[in-house]
């Protein structure tokens, strides 16, 4: 959100399951403070088509128009593939894979200037535990070029694990992630990273 403001974003959705607690809200605070824009967070589960529905309802009835999508939902639930269920893919799969598609369909009729999604190197490197998370990520890759084809607007990174928190923090995670020789990105360096493979109008790039 910060980032956005900074380019100029006058009205900036975020939306989450839950409403932000109150680490987060000051940091909303914050940045409609020192970047004169407003910030308006709706709660949704954009793994349910009809909340999705919902949200842009909303959003195109008390909103300027809609300009571009960020998809950046995601839930690891690691385990080794005889471990794996068809829960496991689910739980995984609803937030990265289905939210992005719910977005896509419903936003066909918008003018966008931009729809990112956020995808993961594990869907290039099939890492151990990971098959359920490889898995959504792939998807994600398939729907840009999908909509690349339909001259639709579409960038996804390939995004290696980010430093200061995320899904990457935990303990095993680290192990997991240093075993494969990644180092965690620096957020500014990634944001920078994903502005620079937007601005050339790349269609699918990977930030390691």
């Amino acid at each position: 959100a910060s980032y956005l403001a900074q380019l100029g974003a006058g009205d900036i959705v975020l939306t989450s399951r839950r409403a932000p607690d109150a680490a987060a809200q000051q940091l909303i605070d914050d940045i409609t403070e020192r970047y004169r824009c407003r910030i308006h967070t709706f709660a949704a589960d954009v793994s349910d088509e009809f909340e999705v529905a919902k949200l842009l309802e909303r959003i195109r009835a008390e909103l300027p128009p809609l300009a571009g999508v960020g998809h950046l939902a995601g839930v690891l639930d690691d385990a080794l593939l005889y471990q794996q269920s068809l829960e496991r893919f689910r739980k995984t799969l609803a937030p990265k894979a289905f939210g992005a598609y719910h977005l896509d369909w419903l936003t066909k009729d918008d003018e966008l200037d931009f729809f990112i999604v956020s995808s993961s190197v594990s869907s290039l490197f099939g890492p151990p535990g990971q098959a359920n998370y490889a898995t959504a990520n792939a998807l994600l890759d398939g729907l840009v070029a999908q909509r690349r084809a339909q001259g639709l607007p579409a960038t996804g990174v390939n995004f290696g694990p980010w430093a200061q928190g995320g899904m990457a923090s935990s303990e095993a995670a680290s192990a997991n992630i240093s075993a494969q020789g990644l180092v965690p990105l620096d957020p500014t360096a990634a944001l920078s990273a994903l502005a620079e493979v937007v601005a050339n109008g790349t269609g699918q790039a990977t930030v390691i």
